[in-house]
């Protein structure tokens, strides 16, 4: 689950961490009073899940109240990658003496955070690591002991920054691992982390992202969730309890287990076809969840074929067959729907399915061949 901008600052100051003052606006007419609380300088920044926000224009700045309306009036409603922007949030512009990055994920190799920093500092950071990636300190963080003071000045060394901003710095970098962990976050970072001219460190731009298993613990992040800014389908799925991930091709895939879907989806790409989304069904899913499943992938229009590819160990494949002759019975479908069902009942499956218009094929490997080929037809 993602959240905004203004959402990722108001945990990082929970925290303790420095961040510029601002409010959030959803209409022109919010900005005069904003203005009047803040002064100037002002930036107004679009509020989306999208990156390349300053490309898009969706980040301007502001030296009197005529600007500070104009760049409110121009960024809402625009769009960005395809995002329609709702809110902007208006905060006092900082005086940028230098840009730094810090941010902290999940090596999943190492089964511990990471915290990357680099003085490369306002970019994409995915730029930096591919181009220059001696640019990027990474500093391995044990669960039980959290950052500790010498890796703190190691990164204090490799960003070189001045005298007098240890202390600072050190206070950021403990609120942001603080809300990382607290919050189950898979990602939290902070790009820019600003130095001011004044000496100062401000937090300029934040990002969080958290772990949708561990939401049950944290109703006031689940409270933050802006379905505008989701995919619909993932949003539809996400509440019949489907793992759905939508993707740019043209066959759906409807698949029991995360490594099985991952696996079909590799197989379909072999043979020359594009999946149009992840979507695992669960070990133990029942006929409606079939359903809803058919449903979902059929929703999106880029579908042009349907793969199913079910093996039963925990789920009965003669219930995925019932969930499949529930579907076609209420959907109108005419898309060609090939399935390959291997395991648990799978012969009553077969049996069930015998006199319908399913491409039934004994393998994953001929399913996902005769699910592209079908799909160029």
């Amino acid at each position: 689950m993602k959240i905004h901008e203004y959402q990722a600052k108001a945990i990082l100051k929970s925290f303790g961490a420095p961040v510029p003052d601002g409010q959030v606006a959803t209409s022109a007419r919010d900005v005069r009073k904003i203005a009047e609380r803040i002064g100037f300088p002002a930036v107004v920044k679009a509020q989306v899940h999208v990156g390349g926000r300053g490309k898009a224009g969706g980040v301007k700045l502001a030296n009197k109240l005529a600007e500070l309306e104009a760049a409110a009036d121009s960024i809402l409603g625009m769009l960005i990658k395809g995002t329609k922007v709702h809110k902007i949030l208006i905060e006092t512009a900082a005086n940028i003496d230098h840009e730094y990055y810090i941010g902290i994920v999940i090596d999943r190799a190492r089964k511990n955070p990471v915290m990357m920093v680099s003085a490369a500092g306002g970019v994409d950071i995915e730029e930096v690591a591919a181009k220059t990636p001696e640019k990027i300190l990474k500093i391995y963080i044990k669960r039980h002991l959290g950052i500790l003071s010498f890796q703190v000045r190691q990164a204090t060394y490799f960003l070189d920054l001045p005298r007098g901003t240890a202390k600072s710095f050190s206070l950021i970098t403990q609120a942001l691992y603080g809300a990382f962990m607290a919050k189950d976050c898979s990602l939290a970072e902070i790009n820019p982390l600003v130095l001011t001219k004044d000496g100062e460190m401000m937090c300029c731009d934040a990002k969080m992202n958290f772990d949708d298993n561990a939401l049950w613990r944290h109703p006031d992040i689940e409270a933050m969730r802006d379905e505008e800014e989701e995919e619909p389908l993932e949003t539809a799925a996400r509440k019949k309890r489907v793992s759905y991930v939508k993707l740019n091709g043209n066959i759906g895939c409807i698949v029991n287990g995360a490594g099985l879907a991952m696996t079909t989806m590799d197989m379909v790409k072999h043979f020359g076809g594009e999946p149009a989304n992840f979507l695992d069904i669960g070990g133990g899913a029942k006929a409606e969840q079939v359903t809803e499943a058919l449903r979902i992938v059929t929703s999106d229009p880029n579908v042009k074929t349907v793969l199913f590819n079910i093996f039963g160990g925990i789920v009965r494949c003669d219930l995925v067959a019932k969930g499949i002759l529930e579907a076609l019975a209420t959907l109108d479908l005419t898309l060609p729907i090939v399935i390959r069902l291997s395991g648990t009942n799978e012969e009553e499956a077969r049996a069930m399915l015998k006199d319908t218009a399913l491409l039934a094929m004994p393998t994953m490997s001929e399913a996902a061949k005769e699910a592209v080929e079908v799909s160029q037809r």
